[in-house]
């Protein structure tokens, strides 16, 4: 059994370490400069001139920096202006999705879960629906109604449709249903309303369920690319996710503009961490 759990254990931190894998790279080759990085990345631009002049044209992979220095940092955070630019456009969007879609769906999961209205599972279900549907079959009439309610082209025409996203009414409702319905009813007894109920009893019941929404759509919508090269055609309105994917030049302001990137959903998930977990496992999605 010892052995069994050891083997366990040193598997599962062996998938951990590869997992790891590209985060490390991208820190360490951030933390590089330029010279060294042309020098050990200058091949792969050069593989047809170092084929013919019996150049090596494999990547010299390297762990550790051979000098250890900030430069490219600097470059991005003071010389380029657009990068700062495109973080705030992030926040702007990512933010009141966030707190937008965790309002609506913590509300909506409570009706779903402790109200009995007639219609109630049908309209579940249409949820469901919804919440399976890819941003591809939703685009077209998302399109339309932004155009109509005149958000076409405004931070409004991608946040609209993540605050009244169907995913997090899902999570909190299967969460909800682990909380009995004992607690309403005590409290009814006592003279409270549906509304003093939401807010003294189930909100903080559902802590650890609405730190592990607030983690899920943070990765999700940081990432975001479709929806705001769709619905947002001016370059200095759009999200850093779609930045990066044009940002070219110099290796080492790539691999730092990489890491600083990924830092913010780091750090989130590293401080909600215990409470992910729980969120997750109460909520009883499987991934």
């Amino acid at each position: 059994m010892a052995v069994r759990k050891g083997l366990l254990t040193a598997g599962l931190g062996m998938i951990g370490l590869l997992l790891l894998l590209p985060i490390a790279i991208t820190f360490t080759h951030s933390l590089m400069t330029e010279q060294e990085l042309t020098i050990d990345y200058g091949p792969i631009g050069q593989r047809t001139e170092a084929t013919e002049t019996g150049a090596d044209t494999f990547v010299n992979l390297k762990w550790l920096p051979d000098k250890v220095t900030l430069e490219q940092y600097g470059k991005l955070l003071v010389y380029t202006p657009n990068y700062l630019l495109m973080f705030w456009n992030s926040a702007g969007l990512v933010v009141p999705i966030i707190v937008g879609q965790t309002a609506v769906a913590a509300l909506a999961a409570y009706a779903f879960a402790k109200l009995k209205f007639r219609g109630r599972d049908s309209l579940f279900l249409a949820y469901l629906l919804a919440m399976l549907m890819p941003f591809q079959v939703t685009l077209v009439p998302n399109y339309i109604m932004a155009d109509k309610l005149g958000l076409l082209h405004r931070p409004g025409a991608v946040i609209l449709p993540g605050v009244f996203a169907a995913f997090g009414v899902f999570m909190l409702r299967q969460f909800m249903l682990h909380i009995p319905y004992a607690y309403i009813e005590a409290a009814k007894m006592d003279g409270a309303g549906h509304l003093r109920i939401f807010l003294t009893i189930i909100l903080p019941m559902v802590k650890s369920g609405m730190a592990a929404l607030v983690v899920l759509l943070f990765v999700d919508y940081w990432n975001m690319v479709e929806q705001p090269l769709i619905f947002l055609d001016d370059p200095f309105k759009q999200p850093l996710s779609v930045f990066l994917s044009r940002l070219t030049g110099e290796w080492g302001t790539v691999f730092a503009a990489s890491m600083l990137y990924m830092s913010p959903m780091l750090l989130l998930f590293l401080y909600a961490e215990t409470y992910f977990i729980q969120g997750v496992q109460w909520s009883g999605i499987k991934g």
